[in-house]
């Protein structure tokens, strides 16, 4: 393939991710955006495989390396359950981070590449490389921390080490004055060791940036390493001279800081403040036995007795959250919907920004189980229903239905937006215990005189309240 070919192909394949990206912003559109990227990726593994910069002796690598990937991908998209995929997603940011080392480093030892470039061009070049590798190495060890955080290997608690933004902050005038050498290195060897203290510090911040956020700002760690992951490309589409992957990067990197902000909004946080970290640190915690407890007691109610309530209403919000997607009880969710709206109840669901481990994981568990895209509706979109409704249905979720959030002026997670359950004339909330959120902030909602508390594993309450609808 021409080098004009190549450069019409990628052009084509720029053309269908963005397509892509606006077909994943709306449900009912999102499978045609991911055929679209699909299909962009296609034309542009194919534009690369077949382009001039590649030989006929690298083919047999090539397409070793696409047949152990495509293995993997295959059986990881046949094993991992849904409720995986944040962790699933995490672990694909840090491979792409560890992408970006490796073409660093190979790139900055290729002797061809060594004498591309000369004078301004080859400062240019060598700052690419050091840039990122930078960031790869950060959203590497990043996400890998935040894959072993959301899947149980790694506590929710945060790590507080002593004096750590002026370690931070230490850190980051190091990898400066290294990066100085490095320009002014005069052979290969000489700026290797600049390279690789860089590559230390870099790969040390990831772990110690993301261990000291909490467990209820993980949503805004995700979708923070995916913008990271897409600058790690763009900076490998500089380094290897590819316009494909600049502005793949570009697109992918620039999105992923939207939908942090986007997260942040949610929380009533800003980005520093998610760095900063400390917001959720216990990570899920019992409640505290001393200090102020919400007044009131706890109504516990029967699964029947729910069914009859249900049955009762005339309008039913569901609120899903992490709960759920842990006890795999969207079909259940699902059938009992189904029996409802068959009964004349209007059912609707409220989704929260942050509702489960990363930005849209209540939406994909319920479109898996087939609810009604027209059902599933946003916080701002029903909150002021709530006053209307009969019956609030909280499933698995706790700090995005938490009243501390607009009555507790001191409450850790004061601002931040929630669905307002109380306000319905029956909440039901189901958990396994009395255990706090991720957020670690024990909820006033559970002692509300309008409360019910459907107590014990999620999949096996809802089958018995689905079991007593239809009897």
């Amino acid at each position: 393939m021409t080098a004009t070919l190549a450069t019409a192909s990628y052009i084509g394949a720029t053309i269908l991710f963005i397509l892509s990206l606006g077909g994943l912003s709306n449900p009912e559109s999102s499978r045609r955006g991911n055929l679209y990227g699909m299909i962009g990726m296609t034309i542009a593994v194919l534009a690369t495989v077949t382009g001039p910069h590649v030989t006929s002796a690298g083919y047999a690598w090539i397409v070793g390396a696409m047949v152990v990937g495509g293995s993997i991908g295959l059986y990881a998209s046949r094993v991992v359950r849904m409720t995986q995929m944040p962790e699933l997603v995490a672990l694909m940011h840090s491979l792409v981070g560890l992408a970006a080392m490796l073409v660093g480093f190979a790139n900055y030892i290729d002797p061809a590449a060594a004498t591309e470039f000369s004078g301004a061009a080859k400062s240019i070049h060598e700052m690419e490389i050091y840039i990122g590798i930078l960031i790869g190495a950060v959203t590497f060890t990043g996400s890998v921390i935040a894959f072993g955080k959301l899947s149980g290997k790694i506590g929710g608690k945060t790590l507080l080490l002593p004096g750590r933004h002026w370690l931070n902050l230490a850190g980051l005038l190091v990898v400066i004055w290294f990066g100085r050498e490095f320009l002014h290195a005069e052979s290969i060897s000489d700026g290797m060791i600049p390279l690789v203290v860089m590559t230390v510090i870099a790969l040390l911040f990831g772990i110690h940036m993301v261990m000291a956020i909490g467990g209820a700002d993980m949503p805004v760690v995700i979708s923070m390493l995916n913008s990271y992951s897409g600058w790690a490309a763009a900076a490998t589409g500089f380094m290897l001279s590819n316009d494909l992957l600049i502005v793949v990067g570009a697109l992918v990197g620039s999105s992923g800081a939207i939908l942090s902000y986007i997260m942040c909004r949610a929380m009533n946080r800003n980005f520093i403040s998610v760095i900063a970290g400390g917001f959720g640190s216990e990570g899920g915690a019992p409640a505290p036995a001393g200090g102020v407890q919400p007044a009131g007691e706890v109504n516990p109610v029967l699964a029947a007795e729910t069914a009859e309530l249900l049955r009762e209403s005339k309008n039913v919000i569901i609120v899903p959250g992490y709960g759920m997607a842990v006890a795999q009880a969207q079909h259940t969710v699902y059938e009992i919907t189904k029996v409802l709206r068959d009964k004349g109840v209007n059912v609707r669901f409220g989704i929260h920004p942050v509702a489960g481990r990363m930005p849209g994981h209540m939406n994909v568990l319920l479109a898996e189980a087939k609810v009604p895209y027209d059902i599933v509706l946003e916080m701002d979109e029903l909150n002021e229903d709530f006053p209307d409704t009969d019956v609030a249905m909280i499933i698995g979720a706790n700090d995005i239905v938490n009243p501390a959030a607009e009555e507790d002026p001191s409450s850790p997670i004061a601002g931040m937006p929630v669905l307002q359950v109380w306000k319905a004339k029956t909440s039901i909330v189901m958990k396994r215990s009395m255990a706090t959120g991720y957020a670690g902030v024990d909820n006033p909602l559970f002692y509300k005189d309008n409360n019910r508390m459907l107590f014990g594993d999620a999949k096996k309450m809802l089958d018995e309240v689905l079991a007593a609808l239809k009897s």
